[in-house]
């Protein structure tokens, strides 16, 4: 066991620096509370400033001149068609009833969105939306301008940020409370933090496949801590597939740059290597179905090799006038790789972008451990069901990290959460858990557990996985990530192998058809006596809708 060197305090840890992490950091700290937000690198290095697309939010009074039609109702029917079955109505009512104060709020904090030429704010049209009520900022940099805003916020807020300590373990009660995290530092020095209040905003976990839109630090820490600590998590089966990053080469790693849905919204289609168009005659919206059906028919296109060309298919979005202002971002990339938008289609890919499922919470960031909270990506509040719709992540983080910080101080207040200690440090030490070879699981997860899926395919990751681990002290940064991603790879094959049907972002060749009789409902993992994701009890995972 090795002693933690260094202890710190405060009322609520905040693990990272996304816009869930910040913005709950800020709202907090404006109810009194001590707060401590702790990012395993730099502050700026989350995945919130890679989103392009913008805001999902429907603000009456920021209407474009010609799109005064669109209802908070109609944003929670159009979530809960992408979701498949599998979304909790009343938090998705919740949170999106929720986003014109969040959005107005960060407007207040200092994020400025892109204005329409007729008043108001600018907005756009993405997958699955029945209208045009996405925001964005810096034409495709929305995540970009949110993460300035809050982090411009929380330094003139007086905000603490630990910038590259790395959350590894909660530290708990012997009630099973928790009441602080251990954590070490950039050199690998243990230290204790004690909070009666722990919040997960860590993010998700593309680095499970070889080719993801997010960054390097996207390693599923959270989700791995709070199985750890005794918290569920459910859907972890369904990890949304981007359908266009840029395609740069066959076997590209690592994070591919994003080609946002926007570019679609504004005009783009999809053609293969012929020209032929690719969502023809898949769906009644063709090119702005929701993710998980555009995701689906690019790879079921690929397959068949069109035109001799196997890995990716074409956005053409040459009639976009003026491409390079309204999308700068995109624009930068494609001309790094060679590719002019304006005078020929962009080369595109389905690449691993989000964590539908995570930790079990609910909309205010409980989750069924005393002192554990989550939000962003990390949680599952249900907003997301099966398939995430379009932009309700930026969304989701400013509501839910809002209401998280609030459900927090209200605790606090009430006198629910472990009372502080003397020292949490005391026989507090560095665990051991079993670790994969990283090259070695993402080969097999991108090969068998990404889109298209079967009980074979599924077998060989548990058996690539089972070859390759061994049980290691979680005492450098690279251990802690490599232990988590093999417990959300385990977690992932679980539930994935169980769900004998295909719904939304989870593709079973062999059980190709959606089945509501048997599958309309969550699975929950949790792990068991010797470490290992297991599924929880049927009758436990009904409660999860």
């Amino acid at each position: 066991m090795s002693t933690p060197l260094w202890e710190a305090r405060a009322d609520l840890l905040v693990v990272g620096t996304g816009v869930a992490g910040l913005t709950a950091a800020l709202r907090a700290r404006e109810l009194g509370l001590r707060v401590l937000v702790v990012t395993k690198a730099a502050a700026e290095d989350g995945n919130t400033r890679w989103a392009q697309g913008g805001v999902a939010v429907v603000l009456p009074d920021e209407h474009d001149a010609d799109d005064t039609a669109d209802t908070i109702e109609l944003h929670v029917r159009d979530t809960l068609v992408a979701g498949a079955g599998l979304c909790d109505e009343a938090a998705v009512e919740a949170i999106i009833a929720g986003g014109p104060a969040a959005v107005t709020r960060l407007r207040e904090r200092g994020a400025v969105f892109d204005p329409a030429a007729t008043g108001g704010l600018a907005r756009t049209r993405e997958g699955g939306h029945s209208a045009f009520r996405v925001v964005h900022a810096g034409g495709d940099a929305t995540g970009a301008e949110v993460e300035r805003a809050l982090l411009a916020a929380a330094s003139d807020g007086r905000v603490p940020v630990l910038e590259n300590h790395i959350a590894v373990d909660a530290v708990r009660t012997p009630l099973g409370q928790v009441c602080g995290l251990l954590v070490l530092d950039g050199n690998g020095v243990p230290g204790v933090l004690g909070a009666p209040a722990v919040l997960l905003a860590s993010g998700g976990l593309g680095q499970l496949y070889q080719a993801t839109s997010n960054p390097e630090v996207a390693t599923g820490d959270g989700l791995a801590l709070a199985l750890r600590a005794g918290a569920v998590a459910a859907d972890v089966e369904f990890v949304q597939f981007h359908p266009t990053v840029l395609y740069t080469g066959r076997g590209a790693r690592g994070r591919c740059p994003l080609v946002t849905e926007a570019v679609r919204g504004e005009g783009a289609v999809l053609v293969d290597a012929t020209g032929a168009r690719v969502m023809r005659g898949v769906h009644p919206l063709e090119d702005l179905a929701p993710r998980d059906v555009v995701a689906a028919a690019i790879t079921r296109h690929m397959a068949a090799g069109p035109g001799g060309v196997d890995d990716h298919v074409f956005l053409d979005a040459t009639g976009i006038s003026d491409f390079a202002r309204r999308f700068p971002t995109v624009h930068a990339a494609c001309l790094a790789a060679g590719v002019d938008p304006a005078g020929r289609p962009i080369p595109v890919a389905p690449a691993a972008h989000f964590a539908c499922g995570g930790v079990v919470s609910d909309v205010d960031g409980r989750t069924g451990v005393t002192g554990l909270y989550a939000a962003g990506e990390v949680a599952r509040t249900g907003l997301h069901g099966a398939n995430r719709l379009a932009s309700n992540s930026l969304l989701e983080g400013l509501v839910v990290g809002t209401r998280a910080a609030e459900a927090v101080a209200a605790d606090l207040a009430l006198g629910v959460l472990a009372r502080p200690s003397a020292s949490v440090a005391v026989a507090v030490g560095l665990p051991t858990a079993p670790v994969a070879d990283r090259d070695s699981l993402q080969r097999v997860m991108s090969r068998y557990a990404a889109i298209g899926r079967d009980a074979e395919g599924l077998a060989v990751v548990g058996s690539v996985l089972d070859l390759s681990t061994a049980d290691r002290r979680l005492d450098s940064r690279q251990l802690v990530e490599d232990a988590a991603l093999t417990v959300a790879a385990r977690a992932l094959i679980a539930a994935a192998a169980e769900r004998e049907e295909s719904r939304g972002c989870h593709v079973r060749t062999d059980f190709t058809e959606r089945d509501d009789a048997r599958w309309q409902r969550g699975q929950v993992v949790r792990l068991n006596p010797s470490g290992q994701p297991v599924l929880a009890d049927p009758a436990v995972a009904r409660g999860v809708a």
